[in-house]
This record gives structure tokens, C-alpha cells and sequence, in this order.
């Protein structure tokens, strides 16, 4: 299993009033870590765009464990939690300085044609990134 990781300094833009990091910058955190990902395993999603394929988020869950302030560095770390070959669970925890997890979060995906958002199958339209993504997924250890 490969963890890609990002390290995110929080600008004072993404804190509340309370100076607590507002819910929905997470949203933002988990795609830069999902694009760094991408990325660090050998791909482009601005590619897979230009080839007219696009990868809509069909589900979301996200856990919040502690809170995150301005001023700190963060690190989001994800990883692919499952790939059937139509739609990849990516799964990401962002890390604070001290170790802790602050947030646990999965997103589901499925890859669509952009024109008409039909399902592509993955395996047969992009085999090379199914098989990286094969070989780069969680494995539940036997």
C-alpha cells in the first residue's frame, strides 16, 4: 500500500471565528491530497480531463477528532482504499505536528465520460492506471 503525503500550512482564510479551521476546507485538503496522490504515483487528473474523463465524488464521510488551528502545519496523508475498476475509495487522515489525527475521511469516485457522465470502465479505457492503482491499493493483511 503507497500513502501519499502533503503538507498543508493553514492560512488564517480557513479558520472560523473561533480559530478553529472551518469543516468544509477539509473538502479542499482531502482533493489536494488526492491531485498529490495522482501525482506522486506517475499520473495527471488534468490528463485525464484532456482525454474527455472526468471522476465526479459520489460519496463522502469525514470524521473530525481534533480540532486544527491557523498558524500550524498539517499533513494529509491518502492512500486508495479500494479500486473495483469503476469507482476508487480514496481514504485520508490529516496529521497534525504532535502525531494526532484530526481527521479520518474516505471519498468514492466513479470515472465518467465528460460529455455524457456515463461510467467508464477503468481497466479497459485507462489499464495503466488500473494497474498501478492495483498495485498501490490497501491490502487487508491476511
Amino acid at each position: 500500500m503507497f500513502i501519499s503525503k502533503k503538507e498543508i500550512e493553514i492560512r488564517y482564510a480557513e479558520t472560523d471565528q473561533m480559530g478553529v479551521v472551518y469543516h468544509a476546507n477539509y473538502l479542499v485538503w482531502m482533493e489536494i491530497g488526492r491531485t498529490q496522490l495522482i501525482k506522486d504515483l506517475g499520473f495527471s487528473y488534468a490528463e485525464l480531463e484532456k482525454r474527455g474523463i472526468v471522476s465526479p465524488v459520489v460519496d463522502l464521510s469525514i470524521s473530525y477528532k481534533r480540532p486544527t488551528h491557523y498558524g500550524e502545519t498539517v499533513t494529509i496523508k491518502t492512500w486508495i482504499q479500494e479500486n473495483t475498476g469503476v469507482q476508487t475509495s480514496y481514504a485520508y487522515e490529516v496529521v497534525n505536528e504532535q502525531g494526532e489525527v484530526c481527521i479520518e475521511a474516505t471519498s468514492r469516485h466513479v470515472c465518467v465520460n465528460k460529455e455524457d457522465f456515463r461510467p467508464i470502465i477503468v481497466k479497459r479505457v485507462l489499464p495503466e492506471w488500473h494497474k498501478v492503482y492495483e498495485e498501490n491499493k490497501y491490502k487487508v493483511e491476511e
